[in-house]
């Protein structure tokens, strides 16, 4: 109890240095309110299983199949175990614990391999487990590694679709889209009716068309959030062939801005906290 009150005090005060107001922890209403709460008091195994980017593929391939995960390269404890000789000319290196780290590789012959390297080590590092930023309790347990996957590309443009999830059912689709210039985002419902909010990256100026296998996704996100009270799944659609990206449980770390501040609260609506027991839950791993 006195580390949860600590923690409280520390995310209390990011709340207010983020948002400009303190959360009301103690009986959350919006969306960011409740993740903190979450992070708190939601301390399923599962979601360490499911935030670490090379066990989740395991989870992902028993509730819906290898076929959408993006393929394996090379799976690494340090940096100095990468053989970038044997890697193919595209490549994306990344950390299994920790959201931001990524090593984009679109041309091998251009690659600052000790710049990689050196990027790689520090990820690896304990100070660099996002729990010790801001206490997203999914990644603490982590072991860290290095994954290495095939590069996803798209010759109009690559756009990632993060469905937004709430006991297992998909509400919000964020397509997140121009990332080789300035990334957009655009707030679309199920239907793929564009809605009326904004976060602080810039929203597109042009026609987003409903993605070929819509459908299919919103039933890959059922099927991959139904064990949580709220997801963020992030698929990617590339020749009409769904992959999935990875789960993300505290999206800004519960620090996001919403423009009209209601959907903070609308968002809020969708969890409800009653339906889970504080850290006495049963069915954590049987997935």
């Amino acid at each position: 109890m006195v580390l949860t009150n600590t923690i409280k005090k520390h995310i209390t005060k990011q709340f207010i240095e983020t948002l400009g107001r303190p959360p009301h922890l103690d009986n959350p209403k919006t969306f960011n309110e409740k993740l903190q709460w979450l992070k708190l008091y939601y301390h399923n195994p599962l979601l360490t299983i499911c935030a670490d980017k090379h066990q989740a593929r395991e989870y992902i391939t028993k509730k819906i199949g290898s076929k959408y995960l993006i393929p394996l390269l090379g799976v690494y404890d340090n940096e100095n175990q990468i053989d970038f000789d044997k890697l193919p000319n595209k490549f994306i290196l990344k950390t299994n614990q920790g959201s931001g780290y990524n090593i984009v590789c679109h041309d091998k012959s251009k690659l600052d391999v000790n710049d990689t390297k050196n990027k790689l080590n520090l990820w690896l590092k304990p100070q660099s487990n996002h729990y010790f930023h801001a206490y997203e309790w999914s990644y603490k347990n982590i072991k860290p590694k290095i994954i290495c996957e095939k590069l996803l590309e798209d010759k109009n443009d690559l756009k990632e679709y993060q469905f937004h999830c709430f006991h297992g059912q998909p509400k919000c689709i964020i397509v997140v889209s121009e990332r080789k210039t300035e990334a957009k985002v655009d707030f679309y419902d199920l239907n793929w009716n564009r809605l009326p909010l904004r976060k602080k990256s810039s929203p597109s100026q042009k026609e987003i068309n409903k993605p070929y296998c819509l459908t299919e996704m919103i039933s890959i996100a059922k099927k991959l959030s139904n064990n949580f009270p709220f997801v963020r799944v992030d698929l990617y659609e590339v020749n009409k062939q769904i992959y999935t990206g990875e789960l993300t449980f505290f999206p800004n770390a519960g620090f996001g801005t919403y423009n009209p501040i209601s959907w903070d609260y609308k968002f809020g609506d969708l969890i409800n906290l009653k339906t889970i027991k504080i850290n006495k839950l049963l069915k954590f791993i049987n997935y």
